[in-house]
């Protein structure tokens, strides 16, 4: 398959921006053949909705400037719709457990957060802290505290008890091949649930 096909693949997958010196080492080529390969994906993806930004040091995939009326539109819908019930899951990971990394939000739901992270983000729920590794840590916004009447978080509903489920869970599943399964315990959805 093409690189600049597999690091499509991988900018898509991953959904944040990548060091351009990783890429070239994990597909083994040098920093002109790496060049060469994001100029041929810059142009085959100049037709579509989607660009390559480009950074001195990173890369990272984009929406076309020419959709940024429709992006709007869609980022205001989405404000104004229910967060559902993976919105509220993910809510209440990263309101116990932040700051914390999308790998392990991941690792914790058993399912790819991406998505879900974007959307809290759009609505101020969530924010981007310190870089570690490749990606970010994820925390709650002092105004979400502010709306839940904390001044911090551990001041929310059984913040002690539900930290302590989290981490007994995230230990017990460590061990199976990073597979995760819905085992914390309905009481403990419940309480996570009615405290976001």
């Amino acid at each position: 398959m093409p690189l600049d096909i597999l690091i499509e693949g991988l900018l898509f997958y991953k959904s944040q921006p990548l060091k351009k010196a990783m890429l070239a080492k994990q597909f083994a080529v040098s920093e002109e053949d790496l060049r060469t390969t994001l100029d041929t994906l810059r142009a085959r993806l100049e037709g579509g909705a989607t660009r390559l930004l480009e950074t001195d040091t990173d890369i990272e995939l984009v929406t076309a400037p020419i959709l940024a009326p429709f992006i709007e539109e869609l980022r205001k819908q989405d404000i104004k719709s229910d967060i559902g019930k993976a919105g509220a899951e993910t809510l209440a990971i990263v309101l116990y457990r932040g700051p914390i990394s999308r790998s392990d939000i991941d690792k914790i739901r058993g399912v790819n957060s991406s998505f879900i992270l974007r959307n809290l983000l759009i609505r101020g729920l969530i924010e981007r802290g310190e870089k570690q590794g490749s990606g970010y840590l994820f925390k709650a916004t002092p105004s979400l505290l502010a709306h839940l009447g904390v001044d911090r978080k551990e001041g929310l509903t059984e913040f002690a008890r539900i930290t302590d489920a989290l981490e007994t869970f995230t230990a017990e599943h460590a061990s199976e091949n990073d597979t995760v399964t819905d085992d914390i315990d309905e009481t403990d959805e419940a309480v996570v649930k009615e405290s976001v």
